[in-house]
């Protein structure tokens, strides 16, 4: 099986996300939350609103609604949403990336 993370990263805890089709791994720290994240479906994710998230597109397709701009980001790409701004999502099947929380409890390990 080919994987998209290494087993260091594999190693972590999984976050626990009421997804179906999604594998995170959580790097866990006191000010904020790493995830490794890959979807094996189509998900989409209704608008919300967190605290700021960066991302670093690692393969396949996301589109953000972000403060009610559509975009599009694939491999290689990276998004910023600012805190509090309202945004939705559509992730394809295949999608991998690398997700920063500016909170320290975004997600709880399984």
């Amino acid at each position: 099986m080919d994987h998209v993370f290494p087993e260091t990263i594999r190693d972590l805890p999984q976050a626990d996300i009421p997804l179906d089709g999604i594998t995170a791994y959580l790097s866990q720290a006191d000010t904020h939350q790493i995830l490794f994240m890959e979807f094996d479906r189509d998900t989409e994710l209704p608008e919300h609103a967190h605290a700021a998230q960066m991302g670093i597109v690692l393969g396949g397709k996301i589109e953000l609604v972000i403060d009610g701009k559509k975009q599009c980001f694939g491999k290689g790409a990276r998004y910023y949403i600012p805190a509090g701004v309202m945004h939705s999502a559509k992730i394809y099947a295949g999608y991998a990336d690398v997700t920063f929380f500016n909170e320290p409890h975004r997600y709880a390990a399984k």
